[in-house]
């Protein structure tokens, strides 16, 4: 066989597409914090079809139920803390510094 030839023979390897992490029993709505929870960043954004592996229909339906929920107030818009963690920020308490006014004279001419 030519060489010319060969490079256009596809491989014999077969492509299986990973199973969707969405179920058949599962109802996507925006009630349903748990599915909802796993297509969120922890900023807060709604994560791509291409990083989720789900279908361009289950894309839309989870974009939908997400969107209704950050409008109920049942999802923040905004999430400065990951979802696992719940715990606040502790901030260490530094000690007081007093400020100095500086009055500046104004020059003469």
């Amino acid at each position: 066989m030519d060489k010319s030839k060969r490079l256009f023979l596809k491989s014999k390897q077969s492509f299986r597409r990973s199973l969707s992490p969405i179920q058949s029993g599962d109802r996507i709505d925006y009630k349903n914090m748990s599915l909802l929870c796993r297509f969120i960043s922890q900023q807060g954004k709604i994560l791509s079809r291409r990083v989720n592996r789900l279908t361009l229909k289950q894309q839309r339906l989870i974009t939908i139920a997400i969107k209704q929920a950050r409008i109920l107030s049942s999802l923040p818009f905004f999430n400065s803390s990951p979802f696992v963690n719940n715990q606040k920020k502790k901030f260490k308490k530094s000690e007081s510094t007093t400020r100095t006014t500086t009055v500046f004279k104004k020059k003469k001419k």
